[in-house]
């Protein structure tokens, strides 16, 4: 008999479906309009450069299809929040399997493909599915949820190192902040420190005691897009106190040594 496997937030399936479509078709309209000179430019993650960031986000799609291609697994092994923890192991594999399946392609071409496949699999395939994939057999509904992290995450990569004003769906952006805060409560479960995250999410963790009413002791509040930076590393803890973009309060509100929960 497996694992019991951990619960996650329940999410709409149909919406996290629309979320992730969504999102790919904001990223590949503003690709096409990127110029030499921003594709060339460093992304800011490792040696890639902006037009390595963009082909990867085309790979995320195009994965997502290919995993579909697969024959099913029998059982899942993950749920989407424990897969932030999961992912630290094989980013340089992942990183390795994206070139090796797109390189050579222009943009315009790989996004084409990619969206394409990733729209065939999706109708083909029910939110039950279980995938067979590195990191561990996942249900679709499941898996795409974890879609949108990666796509937010590396829209705001994009926004970030080419100047560009790439749209956010709010739909991808809520699931992605929610699921990043709850992986922060499996990670260190507990409730002496609240974690705000308006308008998406509240979340207590970290072991000590539990308020039950009014204020809690130990508050921790920031904007989406500031804790999607924190949770992957993009931004640290004491850069976005400075810039007040975070702020903490309480002797237990300090999350520098839990962060980033991946890279």
């Amino acid at each position: 008999m497996p694992p019991a496997r951990k619960k996650s937030r329940r999410y709409d399936p149909a919406k996290i479906r629309a979320a992730v479509t969504a999102q790919f078709g904001h990223v590949a309209g503003a690709v096409r309009d990127l110029s030499p000179e921003q594709l060339a430019r460093p992304s800011g993650l490792g040696h890639w450069s902006v037009a390595e960031l963009a082909a990867h986000i085309a790979w995320i799609a195009d994965s997502l299809a290919g995993g579909l291609a697969r024959p099913p697994a029998a059982v899942a092994e993950l749920t989407a929040v424990e897969w932030p923890s999961a992912t630290a192991s094989l980013a340089g594999q992942i990183s390795e399997a994206a070139r090796e399946t797109l390189e050579g392609a222009p943009l315009p071409e790989l996004y084409d493909r990619a969206a394409a496949r990733m729209a065939r699999a999706l109708e083909a395939n029910p939110d039950d599915r279980v995938l067979d994939l590195w990191i561990g057999n996942m249900t679709l509904a499941d898996f795409l949820v974890t879609r949108t992290v990666e796509l937010v995450v590396h829209t705001d990569d994009l926004n970030r190192a080419a100047g560009s004003d790439i749209p956010i769906d709010r739909q991808a952006l809520a699931a992605c902040t929610r699921l990043l805060a709850d992986c922060l409560a499996l990670t260190v479960p507990g409730g002496s420190v609240e974690v705000r995250i308006p308008p998406f999410a509240v979340v207590q963790c970290i072991e000590g005691p539990r308020h039950t009413r009014g204020t809690p002791p130990n508050v921790v509040e920031t904007d989406p897009l500031t804790w999607l930076r924190l949770a992957t590393g993009r931004t640290g803890w004491a850069e976005a106190l400075d810039a007040a973009r975070v702020r903490a309060s309480g002797e237990r509100a300090d999350l520098s040594a839990l962060l980033p929960l991946m890279s």
